[in-house]
């Protein structure tokens, strides 16, 4: 961790400061521990326990799609480490663009040889995408109308979060299943960019894209041969974003705030979605207010609504940067051997 990162956590910390601080002031304090006398103690233990869930599940993810037979088994905290490595990463980077990386340091650092740890990666983000891509299309299509209705301008947002996840996916749909023509298209798209910028710096581009056009097709054609790993690692995929996306719910739940399942996941998903076009580390600012905005449907409490606020932040956000923290500083774990 460089002082990159260590800026990264500081602006991090000043921004969702600053915002604690301007909701606390705009909140009576009684008002705040009025909403936390009765809070579910069991209910607050499984937001933190869903989280925890949601990396052991994203690690069994990584063990299976590393298994080989004969090959000398890895301990658990080695896999789990790497979730929550990126956790930390993705917390302290515009736009988690540090997660990817740290996840293969991390695996180079157990032993794993780089070329394989990046066609694992590569292929746990296949999976991940599909996955997620069946949740955000689901959830426009059964659950905008009640953001749209009531929050019309937060609805824009959501709605370019969504266009730019759907785009990304599709273009990696169209590496898997269309690779000849995304290679032409990419090449046609280059080639009227050359005309308006540096051809220099247009074909410095082309060839870092084309080649990883190449490495994703030839993951992806790896991924459709193993099929049991696929399915495994899909299965895991699914409780994996069922146990991350329900931590909104349980968090109401904690505070005795009747609610469906449903319609709090929905929200939550399309928060998410909103968070993705906000390039601040963390999404800082823009996940408080989003999470107030949309979850005053359910909250009538102001105070109510910032505990809530809180402890969502806290145990989706800096939970896994705290847990990161220790999955970077403790290599290795003798216990989990």
């Amino acid at each position: 961790m460089n002082k990159k990162h260590l800026w990264g956590i500081l602006v991090v910390l000043a921004i969702s400061a600053f915002v604690l601080y301007a909701d606390l002031k705009a909140t009576p304090i009684s008002e705040i521990l009025r909403a936390a006398h009765g809070l579910n103690i069991f209910a607050l233990i499984m937001v933190f326990a869903l989280m925890l869930l949601s990396y052991v599940c994203e690690a069994g993810i990584l063990a299976t799609l590393a298994h080989r037979k004969k090959e000398p088994k890895r301990s658990a905290w080695s896999f789990l480490r790497i979730p929550i490595i990126q956790a930390l990463f993705n917390a302290i980077t515009p736009m988690s663009t540090g997660g990817q990386p740290s996840q293969l340091a991390a695996m180079i650092q157990m032993g794993m040889e780089g070329g394989r740890s990046t066609s694992i990666l590569l292929m746990k983000f296949i999976i991940y995408q599909i996955v997620v891509l069946f949740a955000y299309v689901f959830t426009i299509i059964f659950g905008f109308h009640m953001v749209m209705t009531k929050f019309a301008g937060l609805a824009i947002f959501i709605a370019i979060g969504f266009l730019i996840h759907v785009s990304s996916i599709i273009f990696l749909l169209a590496i898997m299943f269309a690779y000849r023509f995304t290679k032409k298209a990419t090449n046609w798209l280059m080639d009227l960019l050359a005309k308006m910028m540096k051809k220099e710096r247009v074909e410095k581009w082309r060839k870092a894209t084309l080649e990883k056009i190449d490495t994703f097709y030839a993951e992806s054609q790896k991924l459709k041969k193993e099929k049991k790993k696929l399915f495994v690692a899909s299965l895991l995929t699914v409780l994996q974003l069922l146990f991350f996306y329900s931590v909104p719910f349980m968090v109401l739940t904690a505070l005795n705030v009747p609610c469906s399942w449903y319609q709090v996941t929905q929200m939550n998903i399309m928060i998410i979605m909103f968070m993705a076009i906000i390039p601040i580390p963390g999404a800082s600012g823009g996940a408080e207010y989003s999470f107030q905005t949309l979850f005053s449907t359910f909250i009538s409490s102001h105070g109510a609504l910032i505990l809530a606020m809180f402890i969502w932040r806290f145990s989706t956000y800096f939970f896994g940067m705290l847990l990161g923290i220790l999955g970077w500083i403790f290599e290795t774990v003798k216990s989990f051997v």
